[in-house]
């Protein structure tokens, strides 16, 4: 729990204060037992009606002043939790932000939004606590100690056997309930990962009619942390009753060994009942001490959790150095003998010994079969993940030794997978340029093929976007994608078969505009279909993470066998088919 030190730094003074206006509370509390004591034995006994009105004022006026410490004690604990809570969260979601992919693999997607929400506000509900009970209730209990022994010690004997009674159940309540919580935290993690698979997946689900499958799939997960919550909320709900039975059960042999002191005159009434007060409080203090321990087990368990992400050390180290403005070297990429795994050991390579080189101002078509590790080697660029082994150079540089920020600028992708974020269409396109003027947009959306559909709705640009982009054809989403990378102006484009989901005609007018706008642009375009590639200046054939071929469509054809292979099965038996229709028809 290393990283709460930055937190306890900021907040110490603070944190301070109101153990300060707790501790007053706490005393206004001890103080109040004692004058009912001295109101009864000193004023009631004698009939002084001016000294019970006189310590009747004081007792007001403790009362007074502790209400004024709570007040005090409730606002900052408020006011520290919150901005505690919201500046983990934040930290939080900047450690995430910062860390590489690789490490992010290392975690489901779930547990990181549980993590996020759940398990800080867990860490944020019990340092509330500290300020609001969790310290007031050993203050409480040691003080109670202190007077109840003050006050008599022949009854304090009672106290001497309770107590460390109670004391044994809490340490046994803490050792057995910590490892109950933490199952319970990974049971909520499988809860929010299956209802995050069901809500991306909703479309097929009901497309297949799944409905059963999935509601037994996540009623296996939601009964598994009702058991393991049950589990932990059982143990916990032993400790509680049998406190308070040791504390009553003090305070049963306290009124007996009081009745008998009164009795033979040892022992006034009025200390009596101080004494069941400050047993009363003792008995309040380790109910409270108790629930303590239950939500520091909780916090304790979320904090580790949060101490995982932050203890993540980035398996990228960045330089702060910029990619230079050599025009003879802009936007050109090499790749010198690349190798690359998703596991540094153990698996086989996704990529291995790639050399190769794509000038400035390219057009490069790569194809393959599926998993032949296309988009695993663009992904290289933007160094989403690094190279096992080789380098990979940007403007004659390697990736490695500049900014993410200045090698990123340069770049503008799009995935496989088309992501839309909420806002409006407009607002979604000038993710690509913040500053991107509405002609700019515009112009962006028409290369891209966007902009007809987009003036076709009611509200034109600022038509809002659904969850996750849900009123909007796949194709629709594909082409917004497009015009969000291509209004950044880069200088290289990486298009990640990002027009599978649109027509050929469609797919024809967005090359076209491409050619227009990507003079001087390095492009790659990953494909599968072979019409997508034909024309590029360049294409990369790879096959089972080795380059099978390089070259031009016609130089292809000739000498590389995977790209035959592809050419007959998606083109070749028609254009054989075509061709004997032709002389059939010439004869």
């Amino acid at each position: 729990m290393n990283f709460l030190t930055k937190y306890i730094k900021k907040y110490w003074l603070s944190f301070g204060a109101a153990v300060v206006f707790l501790t007053f509370e706490a005393i206004c509390d001890l103080l109040q037992p004692t004058i009912i004591a001295k109101i009864i034995d000193e004023g009631v006994v004698n009939k002084d009606i001016d000294y019970v009105l006189k310590m009747g004022s004081v007792m007001l006026l403790v009362t007074a002043c502790g209400a004024v410490a709570a007040t005090s004690r409730s606002i900052l604990a408020s006011i520290v939790s919150q901005k505690f809570g919201t500046e983990l969260r934040s930290d939080l979601f900047k450690k995430v932000q910062n860390l590489a992919f690789k490490n992010l693999d290392q975690f489901d997607r779930a547990s990181l939004i549980t993590r996020l929400t759940n398990d800080v506000t867990q860490v944020q509900i019990f340092v509330n606590g500290l300020m609001r009970i969790f310290v007031k209730a050993p203050l409480l209990a040691i003080g109670g100690l202190i007077m109840a022994t003050r006050l008599n010690l022949h009854l304090a004997v009672v106290l001497a056997v309770v107590v460390p009674l109670v004391a044994i159940l809490i340490i046994i309540n803490l050792k057995l309930g910590f490892p109950r919580f933490a199952k319970v935290q990974k049971a909520l993690d499988g809860v929010n990962s299956i209802m995050r698979e069901y809500l991306s997946g909703v479309r097929v689900v009901k497309a297949f009619n799944r409905f059963d499958v999935e509601i037994n799939k996540f009623t296996k997960v939601n009964d598994q942390f009702k058991d393991r919550s049950i589990s932990a909320s059982r143990l916990m709900s032993v400790f509680s009753p049998a406190i308070m039975l040791m504390v009553n059960l003090g305070i049963v042999i306290v009124i007996w060994l009081g009745g008998l002191g009164v009795e033979s005159g040892e022992i006034q009434v009025g200390h009596i009942i101080a004494f069941i007060n400050y047993m009363t409080q003792i008995l309040f203090s380790l109910m409270m001490i108790s629930m303590v321990f239950n939500m520091f087990v909780r916090a304790k368990a979320s904090a580790g959790r949060i101490g995982e992400v932050f203890s993540q050390e980035s398996k990228q180290t960045w330089s702060k150095e910029v990619l230079q403005q050599n025009s003879n070297q802009k936007g050109r990429i090499d790749f010198e003998n690349v190798s690359f795994s998703y596991e540094d050991t153990g698996l086989e390579p996704v990529l291995k010994q790639i050399n190769l080189t794509i000038f400035p101002g390219e057009t490069v078509g790569i194809i393959g079969s599926t998993g032949s590790g296309k988009s695993t080697l663009v992904g290289l660029i933007p160094r989403f993940y690094d190279a096992v082994q080789g380098t990979v150079k940007v403007n004659g540089e390697d990736v490695k030794t500049v900014s993410p920020k200045a090698l990123r600028d340069k770049i503008a992708f799009v995935p496989q997978k088309n992501i839309l974020f909420t806002g409006s269409v407009a607002d979604n396109i000038r993710w690509g340029k913040e500053e991107a003027t509405q002609e700019e947009i515009i112009e962006a959306a028409r290369i891209a093929g966007a902009h007809d559909f987009i003036a076709a709705s009611p509200e034109g640009y600022k038509t809002l976007i659904g969850q996750r982009g849900v009123n909007f054809s796949g194709g629709q989403k594909q082409r917004l994608s497009i015009a969000r990378a291509l209004v950044k102006k880069p200088e290289i484009l990486i298009l990640d078969d990002s027009t599978s989901a649109v027509d050929v005609t469609t797919e024809a007018k967005i090359k076209e505009g491409l050619k227009k706008y990507a003079q001087g642009l390095t492009c790659i375009l990953i494909a599968q279909r072979i019409t997508s590639i034909m024309d590029s200046d360049k294409i990369v054939v790879l096959d089972h993470g080795m380059v099978a071929g390089v070259g031009t469509h016609q130089e292809l054809i000739k000498d590389c066998q995977v790209y035959q292979e592809i050419y007959r099965s998606q083109i070749g038996k028609e254009v054989a088919l075509n061709g004997e229709d032709s002389s059939t028809r010439a004869e």
